[in-house]
């Protein structure tokens, strides 16, 4: 496989603080990579610093394109998403009024009205609530929304940060097997930010462990899992 994103020396900074070293990244097309560490190791950082939503420094490269000094919308319209932790939805829209935000960075509507269909493939559990307000959702549906609606851009890469946060383990695992079919069959590349490290490993091929904002080792995942040494000193297992 080639790299779809490659990263080279990024560096961070929230007002003063700095937040992330010099770090190097590379996710492969079609690739699930995971970014671990403990909390305030500059992983959600990252993924922020990716789509130039603080100061940073370094370069992007997406599939062969500089992006390093593409705003955040160009770097949406480029296809890549990204889902926030804690959601992100519009609570006061509807489902179907929160998928159709894609329609504004979507040229053809006819296409993307195929795709919302695709979507409710993956969520049929979103078209049994279309009309539903976003805030009336429990936990694990406004998640599911919130990656229906990044699905609805065409990601070639997605930008996942604690999918599983505050959700029950039922709803986590059906989460991730539906994470795991997109990249199968739609061969959406994944950099996904998760606290349940295990879970991680297991969706993920690729890994890198963070520590206060600097990259201190990456491998396939199976490294990590096999590394009982690594695993306690940076993850906690």
């Amino acid at each position: 496989m080639s790299a779809l994103l490659q990263v080279k020396g990024m560096s961070a900074w929230y007002g003063a603080i700095r937040a992330l070293y010099e770090l190097d990244l590379s996710i492969e097309k079609g690739g699930v990579t995971a970014l671990l560490g403990a909390n305030g190791a500059g992983k959600t950082t990252t993924l922020r610093a990716i789509c130039n939503m603080i100061r940073r420094s370094g370069s992007t490269v997406l599939d062969g394109t500089d992006i390093t000094r593409r705003s955040t919308e160009d770097i949406v319209r480029m296809g890549v998403a990204h889902v926030p932790e804690g959601r992100g939805t519009f609570v006061a829209l509807t489902v179907e009024e929160n998928l159709k935000l894609a329609f504004h960075i979507r040229r053809d509507h006819a296409e993307a009205r195929r795709d919302m269909e695709l979507v409710f493939e993956y969520f049929p559990r979103l078209k049994e609530r279309i009309r539903q307000q976003a805030g009336t959702l429990s936990g694990g549906e406004q998640q599911m929304l919130a990656i229906a609606r990044a699905l609805m851009i065409r990601p070639r890469l997605m930008l996942l940060d604690e999918p599983s946060f505050g959700l029950a383990p039922l709803v986590v695992q059906e989460i991730f097997r539906i994470l795991r079919r997109i990249n199968a069959e739609e061969h959406v590349s994944m950099l996904i930010v998760e606290q349940n490290a295990a879970l991680a490993l297991d969706l993920a091929d690729h890994v890198y462990l963070l520590e206060t904002g600097s990259v201190v080792t990456s491998g396939p995942s199976a490294m990590v899992q096999n590394d009982e040494t690594l695993r306690k000193a940076y993850l906690g297992y």
